[in-house]
């Protein structure tokens, strides 16, 4: 666990965070990272969850259409 302080950024606040953890979320100087409310707290992610909810609304029309876009390719 890291403890993180709030600095002053500009006219914002901010939080810096560890090397390990931008290593670990694979994420780099000028990159988002989205913070989502959980039943547990916040958690930060590099992926966009609006995102992830649209790739998983395709796939499912994928399947459900799975024979028409067979019959497309052909």
């Amino acid at each position: 666990m890291h403890m993180l302080k709030l600095t002053q950024i500009g006219n914002s606040v901010g939080v810096i965070l560890p090397r390990e953890a931008l290593s670990r979320l694979r994420l780099g100087k000028g990159q988002s990272v989205f913070m989502t409310e959980t039943p547990e707290g916040y958690a930060l992610t590099p992926y966009d969850p609006e995102l992830d909810e649209q790739i998983q609304a395709g796939r499912e029309f994928m399947r459900e259409f799975r024979d028409t876009f067979h019959q497309l390719a052909k």
